[in-house]
This record gives structure tokens, sequence and C-alpha cells, in this order.
């Protein structure tokens, strides 16, 4: 079930009718939203309703046992099972086929049946929640909840497929107590579902057939100019795809009561790679950080082993992406290029690039200097100047909604990547520290940020020059769907001359309007808000109905892609 679809439409009508109904009664609510949690994820097919239920029995069953006995063992077991499922399912296939070539390319028969294994929607995402869930109970960040608490957390259907990934910390404490229909964000929402069909319909599945498929499908038939044009509206079809997908995901479940961390923070102003994964899929970042690289041993063992921390990490997180080659090639260059910039902040001297120098601890999201204007990250700038944690801070996202105070992580760390970070004050783990900390957000990425000045405006805009086309080559391994078609993409893009039929005005405006709705500062969302928060009912009820026409109009038009990350 898509989104932007009258089928989502009318699921949503009649859930949220019967949730806001049922809030004031937990016992209720919480059976009703699971079983339409169930039938939203069964939409696509019924077979894997059990695979999820499995998954939330062994990691529960683990959970609690973990809680009582606290056996590295069974913390073990269930991370295997875990693992195994995921693995089974989308990276058998990979695997026994590459081990099957490698063993022809030497003479040697091919051992490993290749079996078709059906991919089930959303694995990676609630298979993460699930092994967070799990580690966090270990860790003592949080204690053991109830079988129906989890299993609601693990199926609540706006995060269920696509993410955002919400960590049990997050989102259980805010099952402790009833919610609140009276005290439901409507605007807010509205504005970022509202943001989010735009940016999937009117722009990314735009770009999707008027420029990125045809020429990815066959970049043999296509002029450099056709190429070039492509990879960038890739870009930003794959911003807009998934942004979209986070935006309807966090405003659908503000309008059951819920808050989800942001996922996207203008990622194209970043001035770093390592400033762009502060900025961009936030929440597997912080991911990826708190249960791989620390584990790992983070930037505590030296510089070598630091740089091998971040490859390992960020080879694993394309490998979450897809089981192929051009994924995990698509990490090894992200990681290739994040250890370059540390090893260049240490050539330097600057904060990030030496374990014990550089930034403060925050769990906190970065605060910009000079309001939101301001550039996030340590690279690509002169000086930088280190933010203390605020006190009350909020997340935003810019370019669609206004921020919004999130829950935070229950974080046990000393560092983050490309930078050395310091113990915050004293942490109390436990529901009682998860239920306080929704007030508080947590980035990717400690705090670092450039001094604003005339003289670093060159280096900053330098920087996001080259971060934004690094990305973009980047991308070309990510969306194509072999290596040999990626060469042929980078091979024809400087020597396939020939007219270009496909650049047409509608594309470009299309590709200009994805890079602007990016980089609009968040306050202009909040004003805009304010201005619709204002109007009279009847004027609130005719601008929605005038934008949902539209809307459908751009549907009708054309069939609905589903979203690039269902197939993560």
């Amino acid at each position: 079930m898509v989104f932007p679809t009258i089928e989502f439409a009318a699921f949503l009508v009649i859930v949220m009718a019967v949730s806001w109904l049922l809030m004031p009664i937990p016992a209720l609510w919480k059976p009703f939203i699971l079983a339409a949690s169930y039938f939203f994820y069964s939409y696509a097919d019924a077979r894997f309703v059990l695979l999820i239920i499995s998954s939330t029995l062994i990691n529960q069953l683990a959970a609690v046992a973990i809680g009582r006995w606290r056996d590295r063992r069974i913390l073990i077991a269930a991370i295997v099972c875990d693992l195994g499922l995921l693995g089974w399912f989308k990276y058998y296939g990979f695997f026994a086929l590459s081990v099957d070539r490698a063993l022809q390319d030497v003479g040697l028969p091919a051992p490993l049946p290749l079996l078709q294994v059906a991919l089930p929607i959303g694995i990676s995402f609630f298979t993460f929640q699930a092994l967070s869930y799990v580690i966090d109970v270990w860790r003592g960040d949080i204690r053991p909840v109830s079988l129906i608490d989890f299993a609601v957390y693990e199926a609540f259907f706006p995060h269920l497929v696509a993410g955002p990934i919400v960590r049990a910390s997050e989102f259980t404490p805010q099952l402790a107590t009833p919610r609140d229909p009276s005290q439901v964000q409507v605007t807010r929402a509205i504005f970022l579902i509202g943001g989010g069909l735009v940016k999937k319909v009117v722009l990314a599945d735009l770009l999707a057939t008027r420029i990125v498929d045809p020429v990815f499908d066959a970049p043999g038939q296509h002029s450099s100019g056709e190429i070039a044009v492509a990879v960038y509206g890739y870009a930003v079809q794959i911003y807009c795809d998934f942004s979209a997908y986070s935006d309807i995901a966090i405003g659908v479940a503000l309008l059951l009561g819920f808050r989800f961390p942001d996922n996207f923070d203008r990622p194209y102003a970043a001035v770093s790679l390592q400033d762009f994964w502060r900025r961009w899929h936030m929440t597997l970042s912080r991911w990826l950080r708190d249960y791989v690289y620390l584990p790992l041993g983070g930037n505590r063992r030296g510089r070598r082993r630091t740089y091998l921390n971040l490859m390992i990490t960020m080879v694993l997180g394309g490998l979450w992406h897809g089981a192929a080659w051009t994924f995990v090639i698509w990490g090894a260059l992200h990681g290739g290029v994040l250890a370059g910039e540390r090893a260049w902040r240490a050539h330097r001297g600057g904060p990030g690039g030496r374990p014990g120098r550089g930034s403060t601890g925050s769990t906190g999201p970065r605060h910009r200097a000079g309001g939101a204007g301001g550039t996030g990250g340590a690279g690509g700038a002169g000086g930088t100047v280190v933010l203390p944690r605020p006190k009350q801070p909020e997340l935003t996202e810019p370019g669609l909604a206004a921020s919004h105070p999130l829950p935070a992580p229950t974080p046990s760390w000393e560092e983050l990547p490309g930078t050395r970070v310091a113990p915050t004050g004293p942490h109390e783990p436990g529901l009682a520290a998860g239920a306080a900390a929704l007030e508080t957000a947590a980035p990717p990425i400690a705090a670092t940020t450039p001094m604003r000045g005339p003289t670093n405006l060159p280096r900053v805009w330098l920087g996001r020059i080259l971060v934004f086309h690094f990305v973009c080559a980047a991308w070309v391994l990510f969306r194509s769907p072999d290596l040999g078609t990626a060469a042929e993409i980078f091979g024809r893009l400087f020597t396939a001359g020939g007219p270009s039929p496909l650049v047409t005005t509608t594309v470009l405006v299309a590709i200009v309007a994805g890079l602007g709705a990016a980089a609009v500062p968040s306050w202009w969302w909040v004003r805009a808000q304010g201005l619709f928060a204002a109007r009279r009912l009847g004027t609130q009820i005719i601008l929605v109905v005038t934008f949902l026409l539209v809307i459908y109009a751009f549907v009708g038009q054309q069939d609905v892609a589903p979203f690039i990350y269902f197939r993560f």
C-alpha cells in the first residue's frame, strides 16, 4: 500500500477515526493499531506478516531473558536470529552467486543452489529496530517492555516499510501514557504530508519517468547531455522520494499522536562528506554509529584503526541498502572519503582529526550559529566553533515542516565518526531516562559548526560543490543495476555526442525545484505553518481540498511508483 494512493487515504481515514476514539483507552487502542499495522503490511504480501510476528516474539523473549539473567549468550542468539532472517531473505542469492562465480573462475564446480527468495518489504528497517531493542536492553539503556508495546513499536505502520528507523527508547515511552486527540498537531502533520506528496508525485516520479529511468535502463542510447542531466536528476529523485516517505510517515505518526525523529536536514547543503552523513538518512547514520562504528572501537584505537572502522561501517551501510556489488562499492567510496577527510583534518590539526581533540559531547542536534541560514559540519570551512549541548533543542526538517521536539536515544558512547566526544554528564539508563529524553532530539553527529564570516564563504561553497558532485557520482553506482551499467554511464558521460531530446524544460525545472526545496530555511516553513493555522477553518478546508485536487491531477496522469527505499 503506497502512501500517495486512494487506498491508503481511505485506510488512514478509517484508522484515524477509530484511533482517536480509542486513544483514551490503551487496552483497546494498542490491539487495534497493531491489527491495522499488520493489515497495512499484509496488503503487499500476507505471507510476510508471519515473518514480522516471528521477529517480534523472538526479540521480545530475548529482551525479557536478557533483562532477567544478563546472559550475553542470549543477546548473541537474538542477533544471530535477526541477522539470519535478514541474510536469508536479502543476501542469500547475492552471496551464493558471488561464491559460485568465484569458484567457476578457478575451475571448480558451483556448490550452492541459486534460489529465488522473495524479499519482504521493509525487512531491513524492522530488523534494525528489533536489533536496537535487544541491544539497548543488554546495555541497560532501556528495560524490556510488554509484548503488546514491543509489537506495536516494531509493526507501527507509518515507519514499518521504509523508516525512519525509530528506536524503542524513542517510541515506547510514548506508549506509557494515553495519546490525547486534542493535542494532535494537525497543522504540522498536514504540512509534512502535503510537502511529502509534492516531492514524491510532482518531482520524484516525474524525474524518474522523464529522464532517470530511460537513461539508466539503456545508457548506450543516450547522449552525454542526457546522461549528465539524468545523474543530477537521480540525485534529486532519491532525495525527494525518500525524504517524502519520511515526511509523510512523520506526519501520519503525528496524526496518531506520536513523534518520530527527523531523517533529513538539507543534505545537499553539506560542506563535507561527514556533514552529508549528519544530514542524510540521519536515523540510519546514528544507528550505524551506535551499533557498528562504536562497538568496533570508534576512534579509540589509533588513526589506522579509526579509518578501518569507518570503512567497515560504510561498507556494511552500503550492503544494508542492497545485495549487489554496486552498493558495496558505493559504501566503500563513502567510507574511503570519510577516512580521507579525517586524515586531512589530522594533517591540518583540525577538530575531529585526532582522538582527544575536537568537539564536546552532544546528544542534541547541531545548533547553527547565526540562525537557520548557517551551515553545519566541520569540513569544508575554515575554523570551527564548538557549541555546547542545548538544554531544550529542537530538530527541524528544513524544506518541509516546522521543527518539533523529538525523542532522543539513551546513548552510551564516547565519540562519533570524525569527532572525539566526552561525556556530557551523568545519565540514568532505563525507561525513566527514555521518557525524560522525549523533548530532546539526537542527530547522527555531534555539534561542530563553521564560524560564519566573509572569508569562509568561498570555502563553504567550494565544499558544497565538491561534496554534491561526489555524492552524485556515487549515486550512479547506487542506481545502476550492475557494475557494467555504471561503467557505461561514466564512460559515455563525456564521450557521447548527439541530441538530447529528454532534456526538456520540465525536467530542468523539476531538478531546480527539488534542489531549491531542499535549500529553503526551516523558518520559512514555520512561518508558512503559522499563516495556515491563522486562517479560518473554512479557508483551511478550501486550501487543503484544492491541494489534493492538484495532487490527484498529477496522480491521474501517471502511476504512483513505489518508494525507492521499499526494496531496502
